[in-house]
């Protein structure tokens, strides 16, 4: 893809399919995630440390978690992308909330489950980046970085998601944990791989 056309804007129709789409792939990931018993990172992880230390509803939880972090957002990335940023939150803390509803899983091994989530998982939030949005919280931080500093997105949320993990020791068990660790993994090679200068952005 040529550099004109990499600049070439969505319609809002695209956008709110993307978003839609990517809120899909998060709560999937989600699914898996919370029937293995994994981790994962951002605030998505922070809102998993509650959802298990407290019994609230994990949806609610994620949606509280990211509030904070929509100030920061509006100053250093804009009112597009935080509003943009606040539908993605919105339509995944939903679908995360109803999706024992929408799907039942009797039985997943943990170490697929983490594989899969954790590409699932990278590849919604490459959804949202690419439309201009993010799932708030460390996301946010990341793409400023990465827009500022040259910092790619993906490996600085790796960094921040390894440090979520590991606070999340006494919550999880050991094998548990390594597993979540391998989902970050995956998840931010994701967007490591797909989201970096000179390739497509989408705003």
């Amino acid at each position: 893809m040529n550099t004109r056309e990499s600049k070439i804007g969505h319609s809002p129709i695209e956008d709110l399919l993307a978003l839609v789409a990517g809120s899909l792939l998060m709560a999937l990931a989600v699914a898996f995630f919370r029937q293995a018993g994994l981790l994962t990172g951002g605030t998505t992880g922070v809102a998993f440390l509650v959802h298990y230390t407290s019994g609230l509803p994990l949806g609610a939880v994620l949606f509280v978690v990211n509030l904070p972090f929509y100030v920061f957002s509006w100053l250093a990335m804009g009112p597009l992308f935080t509003l943009k940023t606040f539908g993605a939150v919105l339509g995944f803390s939903a679908l995360t909330e109803f999706m024992p509803e929408l799907l039942r899983i009797d039985h997943i091994h943990p170490a697929y489950a983490a594989v899969a989530a954790g590409f699932l998982a990278g590849t919604g939030i490459l959804i949202f980046i690419r439309h201009g949005a993010s799932l708030g919280g460390i996301g946010v931080m990341a793409l400023y970085l990465q827009k500022r500093k040259g910092w790619r997105a993906g490996l600085s949320q790796m960094v921040c998601d390894v440090l979520i993990l590991l606070s999340g020791m006494a919550v999880v068990p050991l094998k548990a944990m390594l597993l979540s660790i391998l989902s970050a993994l995956a998840m931010n090679m994701v967007i490591a791989m797909n989201h970096r200068r000179g390739r497509y952005f989408g705003f």
